[in-house]
């Protein structure tokens, strides 16, 4: 007996009002009613329509108080002026969902009716799916409470779209595609259920064995990750809109590297959900994850095919999709020669040629799945007159029923030809091994399933300890002490008092407002001494010619104070210039940056890569949300690019990569625990050395969120 699901009314309904049912041919009202008795739903239908008793055949109902049982679903088809008196007829009767299809509410600047449906919805104990959708779509019910013209092909993956004209043209395309669907759903606005929602629900669906979304945006990006963590199917998800939001106008370079597509990535990550580049790699993936087992143990995939050239396409598809060929071993190679004739090859991809037929296939097929060196098999086939591609589909379920079954380990097809070839993937398909058109298709579903298993294979991960040694308030004053001065930009000592309140490992240094004083704290640090202009209008000191280093005396300092005040001044002549800096000249390490973005829909993330060129040029980052463990941080170490130098590549020794895991979990606190005060930080550059000898945090800078009261925006210089 499945687990009693709290959105069962919603998705699983035992009785369905459409509220705005109308007699009118082509009216929404009329559509919802004629397509749920088409699609053979079997609960109670109330049609609600004050001035009809009987639509589509079926008796009306003057509204939900009229009607003689319990309503699960209520689906709203009335204007937007009529949705808020008639949600409080169903609160009264206590309707567990509201499928609101109207539109007019946020989507349009209405966001108070919007609120207020969701509060009356809550207040009668039922849950809003919309508004602006174009219905739900349930096959384990034959619900089809929506506008779209059929129920989807049935099958185990559940799709939710933010996007209702997409997910009407999905639903004809799963059944040219042969694409198994459990349930559709348009979210909408998301007013209410949300992408965290519908992957609690079909986590504990018995119909579903993979979760798929289209997603323009979430609602509770944190909840979101929750929920994906602890969901034991896979997601899988497409994101659009993925442009740099927000990049022109960010003050530190961590906010100027923060588009969306590297924000969600992160989270992605986090919530272990798999992200599909394009509409097609959505669905192809979809089925694999839903039909085949994920790619346990390693990513050995064999390529079995009858033509060199797609085999070859296969090989350059792997490894773009990161799970290159490897030649198989000798044993068995040889076990591949006694299936083909003298001129096939035995390495990888395996090419039986046109030659070996249906026998050549099935036995190749077997060997490989017994082979503990095996971790995944694609079959490819080019369409020929001497071998059908029947009969090379028959071979396919002969030799995965032999070998243990189609799910011991993952099977895909690539059957490249006719119409021959799409009625072998009926056949296929009732085994559960998916054919796709070309071989970068399987080979992306392979990754797809590759990547399941290291979601399965990854160690759980560390929750979050906050770390003790921390003074919250301290940071929190040199914060109010900025705003009381009307500023949303922290001094660089102001930013590295606040870092040190957290345990961050900073230059020592003191302002000075004279010559003189530059001079005795010189002294007093010991040289040799780096001097910064001191003013939060100068964001980007450099520029400003307001930074001097490598000096080691008296008259150096002098000069360099008066040089740095003068080049500041005529850089921007309004500038508040609180000093100048006299800094303790850090060793030269490798040089990394850790900063921060407050995202508006994940909140406080972390971004770590290398400083200098590689930051500013390159752009090879990675990201996290905030906070995480050190062993989080650590994970997110391999991702840039330039990984390998922070390893001792050519010749240098490695750096101490354990303080850096420290330092970035400790900065993941500081922006969670301050993330009603801080928009954005930089910690760069960071002086990474040698292994045990830790690191030191050379500048610093800390954008203030703009409160209410609307205080100054820093200035691009």
């Amino acid at each position: 007996m499945p687990e009693h699901n709290a959105l069962d009314p919603i998705f699983n309904p035992q009785s369905i009002a459409v509220i705005g049912a109308s007699r009118q041919m082509g009216a929404i009202g009329n559509i919802v009613v004629q397509n749920l008795i088409d699609g053979g739903y079997q609960g109670a239908l109330y049609p609600i329509n004050p001035s009809a008793t009987e639509i589509c055949g079926r008796s009306a109902y003057a509204s939900v108080s009229a009607v003689p049982g319990p309503i699960d679903l209520a689906v709203f088809c009335v204007p937007e002026k009529l949705v808020l008196a008639l949600a409080r007829q169903c609160a009264q009767v206590r309707v567990k969902g509201y499928v609101v299809i109207t539109s007019g509410f946020s989507e349009v600047g209405n966001h108070a009716a919007e609120t207020e449906l969701c509060a009356i919805a809550r207040a009668g104990g039922g849950r809003v799916i919309g508004p602006n959708i174009v219905g739900i779509l349930m096959n384990p019910a034959k619900a089809n409470a929506s506008f779209a013209p059929c129920l989807p092909y049935p099958g185990r993956t559940a799709l939710v779209s933010q996007s209702g004209a997409l997910l009407v043209a999905l639903d004809l395309a799963t059944h040219l595609r042969k694409f198994g669907t459990s349930s559709m759903v348009s979210l909408g606005n998301m007013a209410d259920l949300d992408f965290a929602d519908c992957i609690n629900y079909f986590a504990r669906d018995e119909h579903t064995a993979c979760i798929t979304l289209y997603i323009e945006g979430v609602k509770d990006g944190r909840r979101f990750i929750e929920a994906g963590r602890r969901c034991k199917k896979p997601i899988i998800a497409i994101k659009a809109g993925i442009s740099e939001h927000g990049a022109k106008a960010a003050a530190s370079h961590t906010g100027s590297l923060a588009g969306s597509v590297k924000i969600y990535d992160a989270a992605f990550k986090q919530a272990h959900v798999i992200r599909a580049a394009t509409i097609d790699e959505l669905l192809d993936c979809s089925q694999a994850l839903s039909l085949q087992p994920p790619m346990r143990g390693g990513q050995n995939i064999v390529v079995i095919t009858n033509g060199g050239g797609i085999g070859v396409l296969s090989a350059d598809a792997a490894e773009q999709y990161g799970i290159p060929l490897q030649a198989a071993p000798a044993e068995l190679q040889a076990q591949f020669r006694t299936q083909m004739p003298e001129f096939g090859s035995a390495k990888n991809p395996v090419d039986v040629t046109g030659g070996a037929g249906a026998a050549g296939y099935e036995g190749a097929l077997e060997f490989a799945l017994r082979s503990p060196w095996v971790h995944a098999v694609a079959v490819l086939y080019c369409e020929t007159a001497v071998t059908k591609p029947m009969a090379i589909a028959e071979a396919i379920v002969s030799g995965t029923a032999k070998a243990g079954g189609a799910h011991a380990k993952p099977v895909v097809a690539c059957f490249v030809g006719g119409e021959e070839c799409q009625k072998a993937q009926r056949r296929l398909l009732e085994v559960g091994v998916p054919l796709f058109t070309e071989p970068a298709k399987a080979m992306a579903a392979l990754a797809a399933l590759r990547t399941v298993a290291r979601f399965e294979e990854q160690e759980p991960d560390e929750a979050f300890v906050p770390f003790c040694e921390v003074d919250e308030a301290a940071a929190r004053r040199i914060i109010a002490a900025a705003r009381e001065a009307g500023r949303s930009v922290l001094t660089e000592p102001e930013a590295k008092a606040v870092f040190a309140s957290y345990g961050l490992p900073v230059t020592r240094g003191l302002v000075a407002t004279s010559a003189e004083q530059a001079v005795e704290y010189a002294v007093r640090l010991g040289y040799p001494v780096v001097m910064k202009i001191v003013s939060p209008d100068i964001l980007h000191k450099s520029d400003a010619g307001g930074v001097k280093v490598h000096l080691r005396d008296e008259a150096g300092v002098r000069a360099a104070y008066q040089a740095i005040v003068d080049n500041s001044r005529a850089y921007k002549p309004d500038a508040d210039i609180h000093g100048v800096l006299i800094q303790v000249m850090a060793p030269v390490g490798r040089e990394v940056i850790v900063g921060s973005v407050n995202d508006p829909q994940f909140g406080p993330t972390i971004m770590f890569g290398l400083g200098g060129i590689f930051v500013e040029v390159l752009k090879d980052v990675t990201f996290r949300v905030a906070p995480f463990s050190a062993a989080c941080a650590r994970a997110m170490l391999p991702e840039i690019k330039s990984y390998k130098i922070l390893q001792g590549a050519r010749g240098e020794k490695r750096r101490d990569l354990e303080k850096l895991t420290e330092v970035t979990s400790r900065m993941s606190q500081l922006v969670s625990d301050l993330g009603d005060e801080i928009a954005e930080t930089d910690a760069n550059p960071i002086m990474l050395y040698e292994e045990g000898k830790g690191l030191k945090i050379v500048d610093a800078r800390i954008i203030l969120k703009p409160h209410a009261t609307g205080a100054p925006q820093p200035s691009a210089h």
